[in-house]
């Protein structure tokens, strides 16, 4: 090989060297898809801290040809009306030295107990313990009004006829009213060092805690708490 053949070896040789050098310099310098699910990831594990069962995070795919600037803080956050609960989106965004920000796909699983019928409910039944069984599931993919514990739904009734094997939720649950529209009631009002009483009609159903308005037998409508035992508690 002559001197100008190996010059222009060596040149080559030199010009390769070199983008290898840029080309890992560029990698380096480039945000790791790994630490962006690992940001995701513990963000959603704190944020799904204290649900009612074992929580599992998995994180979608991140493209790994997308070129993101490395960043020392990556912050994740999530969108306005977005949860850790369920399929979601999570932000993850960087402040310096080159801002950016990007949307990863994450979905949270919760794996806990849920009540269910175990026999078909008619509508407006008063709800038993041996109508009732504890299933295991995704909560998240579930209504959130579902009911975790039977404590929750004995004694109230259905809106609906429910089959049995169908998870059983709050908002089509009514609970037994304590006070009926049209019965005596007793008025109860009680403070420090006094305890006044008086009976009334109730003009209206009312379960255990709500508000129930009563008229007294001098004809003044008023309004207290209803409890169970045909209870009215008045504040004054």
């Amino acid at each position: 090989m002559n001197q100008a053949a190996m010059n222009r070896a060596a040149k080559k040789s030199l010009l390769f060297a070199i983008a290898a050098f840029a080309a890992g310099t560029a990698q380096a310098d480039a945000m790791n898809p790994a630490a962006l699910r690992q940001t995701v990831e513990q963000f959603l594990q704190v944020q799904s801290a204290g649900l009612p069962g074992k929580v599992t995070v998995t994180v979608g795919n991140i493209d790994a040809r997308m070129k993101l600037a490395a960043c020392p803080a990556p912050e994740a956050f999530l969108m306005p009306g977005s949860k850790a609960w369920g399929k979601t989106t999570v932000g993850v965004r960087c402040a310096a030295p080159t801002p950016w920000t990007v949307y990863i796909q994450a979905n949270v699983g919760v794996l806990g107990n849920y009540i269910a019928a175990a026999t078909p409910l008619s509508q407006g039944q008063a709800i038993t313990e041996g109508q009732l069984v504890t299933m295991q599931g995704d909560l998240a993919t579930l209504p959130a009004s579902i009911a975790t514990d039977k404590a929750q739904v004995l004694g109230r009734t259905s809106n609906v006829s429910i089959s049995a094997g169908t998870p059983l939720r709050l908002d089509a649950l009514r609970s037994q009213p304590v006070v009926k529209n049209g019965e005596k009631v007793r008025l109860v009002s009680s403070g420090n060092g006094f305890s006044v009483s008086s009976e009334g009609k109730a003009v209206a159903n009312a379960a255990d805690g709500q508000v129930v308005q009563v008229r007294t037998a001098a004809g003044q409508a008023v309004s207290g708490i209803a409890r169970a035992g045909g209870l009215v508690e008045v504040a004054f």
